[in-house]
């Protein structure tokens, strides 16, 4: 594996790969590399591709308060999962490689980044899309490869793909959970004993709201309910969302018609805030 934390080595790396028939295969991370991390990549040495894994902690997605500066950040131990896990290429940039003194462009999402944790975290996705894009231009990737956890995140990125016409395919992989269901998730690190037992209650949700609409139950705020419930045995615990949506467009579904929805939440635990989602297919 090589390592290079500077933009122009990188290209010249992924250049190379290219001219020798390989395509490109690209897995952005923030670092604190984990199970979930290292599948995105296993998927992508799978597909054929030559991996390129980033670790950028992106101070444009953090809002004021939130954990900037305490965010894991583990760079020896994640060389060493990123290249067990089969990346070619690990770039790590820092801040004045990525934005520099002076860099004030940035790449504003529209109505999906309104929806779910939008509101919850002014800024981030308009954060999110501008390190991505430029990550974007840097490695130039045939295909880029997200997981389902951050599902808004691969459906606001889809859609910048498309509309600034970038051609990248986005790949997205399934949640790799704890074999008590909860999903991995660097943030997971911040949990104490007590609030990572507490924490299961995010997966016991969505599988109770999954098992209401098996069951027939076609009211949105009937099924919501009935994940509340569950959380509420998580407290003390902050619910931000519970919601029902259209997983493609993330409109809110008040009434389940046939087809795919996305049940999807957000809890605070302790100091951590913890995400999670599940498909389910309505009958």
């Amino acid at each position: 594996m090589i390592t290079t934390s500077d933009i122009e080595a990188c290209r010249r790396t992924t250049d190379a790969a290219r001219r020798a028939g390989r395509t490109i295969g690209f897995v952005p991370t923030m670092g604190g590399l984990h199970a979930g991390h290292a599948s995105l990549i296993e998927r992508a040495r799978t597909d054929g591709r030559f991996v390129v894994v980033s670790i950028f902690v992106n101070p444009t997605q953090f809002g004021p308060g939130e954990d900037l500066q305490s965010y894991p950040r583990t760079p020896e131990a994640d060389a060493a999962r990123a290249k067990a896990s089969g990346a070619d290429l690990l770039f790590t940039p820092d801040g004045d490689a990525m934005y520099g003194a002076d860099a004030g462009t940035r790449v504003r999402p529209g109505r999906l980044a309104e929806a779910l944790c939008g509101p919850f975290r002014p800024g981030h996705f308009e954060g999110v899309c501008t390190v991505v894009a430029k990550l974007f231009h840097i490695v130039r990737p045939d295909a880029a490869y997200f997981g389902q956890k951050d599902a808004q995140q691969v459906v606001i990125v889809r859609a910048m793909v498309r509309d600034l016409r970038m051609p990248i395919e986005i790949v997205t992989c399934p949640i790799v959970r704890e074999p008590d269901g909860l999903a991995m998730s660097t943030r997971n690190a911040y949990l104490s004993a007590d609030e990572r037992r507490r924490a299961t209650a995010l997966y016991r949700a969505l599988q109770t709201g999954a098992e209401r609409i098996a069951s027939g139950e076609r009211r949105s705020g009937k099924v919501i309910s009935a994940m509340r419930r569950v959380l509420d045995e998580a407290s003390p615990c902050r619910i931000d969302y519970i919601a029902i949506v259209d997983p493609g467009t993330l409109e809110d579904r008040p009434e389940l018609g046939a087809g795919p929805v996305m049940l999807a939440l957000a809890v605070r635990i302790g100091s951590a805030r913890l995400i999670d989602n599940q498909i389910v297919d309505v009958p």
